[in-house]
């Protein structure tokens, strides 16, 4: 029973956080040898066999090959019969109160061992559960950063390909005012040119039109009012000519 919950307190001490870590790293930092460097066995489970609630199986294991089966009982009984011969234990009042606290304590031990242990265990159990469950917590959480990292790792690949595209529109941007300077230029040139086009052509229609004018006034003034009587004239014989040739068709 004090072995099971010897191993039961250790292995709460083990699986207690920082408490159990700072406890196992005191107890490391005495020992400065290489062999403090060499990995801990894990703790049993349960306690190893004992006879008679408090010898243990191993003593028996090692004196069997030397004495036999009897050998350990015959040893114990020798002992105590040398302890008592030689008056090296002295039997007193003492005595039997230790033979009764004893088996009040052995029978407590049979009695109460089995609630006690479940009771331990289950503490042990509620304990380790909640060690666990921060454990997964934290690696939930870990996880988590770790894709949020990776995430983080893709944007900043992507940013190279973003930059390039806002390098292109600022570029296509740059252009865009290029050409429109330029088609403004070339408007503003058209329009003087075409201007220029309008004032000559209006020039030389100003001259066409005087010298028209000039000449029909050259012509209407070289004409003299005997001429004119005569072209009349003519102009009435060859109209009377063409009425009585389309009069005989």
């Amino acid at each position: 029973m004090l072995s099971r919950l010897v191993l039961v307190s250790a292995s709460t001490l083990k699986n207690s956080g920082a408490l159990g870590a700072g406890l196992v790293q005191a107890s490391r930092s005495f020992n400065t040898s290489p062999q403090s460097l060499a990995p801990v066995p894990p703790l049993p489970e349960t306690g190893g066999k004992v006879r008679h609630g408090i010898i243990p199986e191993e003593l028996f294991q090692f004196l069997y090959p030397k004495t036999g089966v009897t050998g350990p009982y015959v040893l114990g009984t020798g002992l105590l019969l040398y302890l008592l011969s030689k008056e090296v234990y002295v039997i007193n009042h003492e005595t039997f109160a230790a033979a009764c606290i004893a088996v009040v304590f052995i029978y407590g031990v049979k009695k109460f061992g089995p609630n006690v242990a479940a009771f331990a265990d289950k503490l042990n159990e509620e304990k380790v559960a909640k060690a666990q469950e921060v454990k997964d917590l934290a690696m939930s959480s870990l996880a988590q950063a770790i894709e949020d990292e990776k995430k983080e790792q893709w944007r900043v690949e992507g940013r190279g390909m973003l930059f390039d595209a806002k390098r292109n529109n600022v570029n296509m941007l740059l252009e865009i005012n290029s050409r429109e300077r330029q088609h403004l230029v070339t408007s503003e040139v058209k329009k003087r040119l075409d201007y220029q086009i309008a004032m000559q052509s209006l020039h030389r229609r100003l001259e066409q039109e005087h010298l028209v004018n000039w000449v029909e006034k050259s012509v209407i003034g070289s004409i003299t009012p005997q001429q004119e009587k005569e072209s009349i004239a003519k102009c009435i014989t060859d109209l009377k000519k063409l009425a009585q040739a389309k009069a005989a068709v």
